[in-house]
């Protein structure tokens, strides 16, 4: 199972939010010194609007969420919980935060176009090793892959 586009077929307004969102929040985490790659590919055919990787390796996945709509159509969230040692979700400021699950789940960062706070930390839960490895493999690839493709776009 694939995930389709990120926002596709949605609304002009709505990609919009998500971008800013979604740039804010990664500009965040690279703020943090932390590596950032955006939708990242999962071995479970989803993907993460935000992988950011620590100098430790704590892995952090973020779902951007561009309205409640969205939130309320999408539950994908639910498969990330294996695949990050933290959750959060990234939203615009005038998101009504009361209707995105609590801090046992998730943390919450609000973001704009230019950069974003956290507002209530993630729980940590720490991945097994091997799971460690296999993600940050394909962090590293993709990341490596679209820097080689800015290179060389083969056209």
């Amino acid at each position: 199972m694939t995930d389709p586009g990120p926002e596709a077929g949605a609304p002009a307004v709505t990609r919009a939010v998500t971008q800013a969102v979604t740039r804010g929040a990664a500009r965040m985490f690279e703020d943090l010194g932390q590596a950032v790659v955006t939708e990242l590919a999962l071995a479970n055919g989803r993907r993460a609007d935000i992988a950011a990787l620590a100098g430790d390796g704590t892995l952090t996945i973020v779902e951007v969420k561009s309205g409640l709509p969205d939130f309320a159509a999408d539950h994908k969230w639910e498969d990330y919980g294996a695949f990050c040692d933290r959750f959060f979700f990234a939203v615009a400021a005038d998101f009504p935060i009361d209707r995105l699950p609590g801090p046992e789940v998730c943390g919450l960062i609000v973001a704009d176009a230019w950069g974003a706070e956290i507002l209530r930390a993630a729980p940590v839960a720490r991945l097994a090793p091997a799971r460690r490895k296999a993600i940050t493999l394909r962090f590293a690839n993709a990341a490596a892959r679209r820097l080689r493709a800015l290179e060389d776009p083969r056209l």
